[in-house]
């Protein structure tokens, strides 16, 4: 099987190409290493495996026909590719529609127009549900709580993109899903909570999890936007990446449909009230923080419906949360000078 991996350098791209890799697949990365860390990722999978093992294209998205190019020969295109920050958005909001909604569309048009119709899995977010204003969202010692959801948001809670990256990852998420039943594409979409674990570069407007951690053990300020109760299912990437496994692996069942991916309810965290102390634990010492207004389109609480996923993919996070940034906090420890390098 050959798989197109846009944003291949990238976090979960990098972890899923590994994991194709060490499959013995076929393997294309596409990346244009404008990410933080995405050239530490690709020179780390060029070493793990050799420069011949897999085929390395530098490309953007918004360029078409090189995508169309790329795709010819494909089974599968696992597009990861993204603006992925909201701060981002809202000061270059034109970026992040050439990027997220132009990028996916010509990912489709490459994808449709390939001999081999490949299918395509999409990285939406859970952004696109917006600020959900309307829930009955009660505060506790530590964190905010859904009053009516105890399983979760499901799938089929109404849309409501708030910030540019919302509307942008939204469009995206909405076009895959209608490729499937316009042209008959076998598209899946995901949209996803926090995903975290190694090769994780995680700044301050992306990637929370990972870069308290760096941060911490940098020295470097951490400032928390809000009152730090704000709740997320975190999701460890090896978690993540069975149900890409498991999404091409039942393509029948899977194709045209779309699936809220999180940690699920067994595994939210309140992002600096209960993460917090924990980190502290790890590192042995209080964490001084500064503290800022709440950001646009900051959720207080957002914790997937995982239960679709869990009947039709028979897939269930394995990897719960303290086991898991336990092997984060020691990957960061670990590699703190190459970190270092990337400020």
């Amino acid at each position: 099987m050959h798989t197109l991996v846009t944003g291949g350098a990238g976090f979960i791209g990098s972890n899923y190409v590994h994991r194709l890799l060490k499959r013995g697949e076929t393997v294309t990365v596409f990346d244009n290493l404008s990410r933080r860390g995405a050239e530490a990722n690709l020179d780390w999978l060029q070493k793990e495996f050799g420069t011949d093992a897999f085929r390395f294209v530098r490309g953007d998205v918004r360029n078409a026909g090189l995508l169309t190019a790329m795709a010819v020969d494909v089974d599968a295109i696992i597009h990861l590719a993204a603006q992925v920050a909201v701060t981002t958005s809202v000061e270059q909001p034109r970026e992040d529609i050439e990027i997220n909604i132009m990028g996916t569309f010509n990912v489709l048009e490459a994808a449709r127009l390939s001999p081999g119709r490949p299918m395509v899995l999409y990285a939406s977010t859970n952004k696109v549900y917006g600020n959900m204003e309307g829930l009955i969202i009660e505060e506790e010692a530590t964190r905010y709580a859904y009053r009516d959801y105890p399983y979760g948001i499901p799938e089929s809670y109404p849309l409501d993109f708030h910030s540019p990256y919302g509307c942008s990852k939204g469009a995206g998420d909405q076009y895959v899903r209608d490729y499937a039943r316009i042209y008959g594409l076998r598209t899946v979409v995901f949209r996803q909570s926090c995903i975290y674990g190694p090769r994780q570069f995680g700044v301050e407007d992306q990637g929370w999890v990972a870069w308290f951690i760096i941060a911490a053990l940098r020295g470097d300020p951490i400032t928390i936007y809000g009152d730090g109760k704000q709740v997320r299912d975190v999701l460890y990437v090896e978690d993540l990446l069975d149900a890409y496994d498991a999404a091409v692996a039942n393509r029948s069942r899977s194709s045209g449909q779309i699936y809220n991916l999180g940690g699920g309810p067994e595994n939210q965290l309140a992002i600096w009230q209960e993460f917090g102390p924990m980190l502290e634990r790890l590192i042995g010492h209080s964490i001084p923080v500064g503290r800022g207004d709440w950001r646009p389109g900051d959720q207080r609480i957002f914790i997937a419906d995982i239960r679709k996923a869990q009947r039709e993919l028979g897939w269930h996070p394995q990897v719960n949360v303290e086991v898991g940034i336990g092997k984060l906090y020691a990957w960061v420890a670990e590699n703190l000078g190459l970190l270092r390098t990337y400020r």
